[in-house]
């Protein structure tokens, strides 16, 4: 798991320190981004933001035999959609050149 972080209150709170806006605004602004972002990807469209990624409706297939990890019962799992998210290339770019940390 990330040892940093972030939630939707601490982006607010970035956003605060760097614009005049307060942040009952940038609250209300970041909530109807996010759920027109759902409804999109709930109508099947794709949103592209360039530079940053591409979020999309995925097609998952369904399997007659699949098992509970929890529970080791076998259970069929119908088709279904997910929620994917694919890079832009200048997001892949700054990300590939992140410094690797050591891991304890």
């Amino acid at each position: 798991m990330p040892e940093n972080k972030k939630t939707k209150a601490d982006i607010i709170e970035e956003i605060y320190k760097n614009t005049d806006l307060e942040r009952q605004t940038i609250n209300s602004v970041i909530e109807a981004f996010l759920n027109e972002v759902k409804n999109s990807l709930e109508e099947g469209a794709v949103i592209e933001f360039r530079g940053f990624g591409t979020f999309e409706p995925r097609l998952r297939k369904g399997r007659k035999v699949a098992r509970n990890p929890r529970t080791g019962e076998i259970v069929s799992v119908e088709p279904h959609y997910v929620a994917a998210f694919r890079a832009g290339q200048e997001l892949k770019k700054n990300l590939w050149n992140l410094p690797v940390k050591n891991e304890k």
